[in-house]
């Protein structure tokens, strides 16, 4: 079973940056497809954003469009999720997801195969 573990996360100011990076327990796994999503307190889990490892494809909720990027790194087997002048509306739990093969729409978490545990993303006022 792959475990995907994500690091970065933190309380930041509004008009801050953090970057989020999610590696898979398994250095040799290959996915489909890595994604981020988020949940805030009391809300349903969202996408963030998505990208077709073999591609580079990428996409993202209108939400953070043109604020957040998200990239790999081949070498280190890696995503990450770059956030710019974060907003309090970004505080979240950040979820890093993998698709390893199927059907996958890339903004339905119903369709991906592995999840990190979280990392928290406060952006204070």
């Amino acid at each position: 079973q792959v475990q995907l573990i994500e690091s970065g996360g933190g309380l930041v100011q509004a008009g801050d940056s953090l970057l989020l990076s999610c590696a898979p327990s398994e250095p040799t796994f290959r996915p489909y497809a890595m994604n981020w999503f988020r949940q805030a307190p009391g809300e349903e889990r969202e996408f963030v954003a998505a990208l077709t490892w073999s591609a580079g494809t990428t996409f993202y909720a209108d939400s953070v469009k043109d604020r957040f990027t998200i990239f790999r790194d081949n070498n280190k087997n890696t995503v990450y999720l770059r956030m710019n002048s974060l907003i309090p509306e970004d505080t979240a739990v950040y979820y890093c997801a993998a698709k390893e093969r199927g059907f996958y729409y890339y903004n339905n978490a119903q369709t991906m195969d592995y999840w990190g545990k979280g990392t928290l993303v406060t952006v204070s006022s």
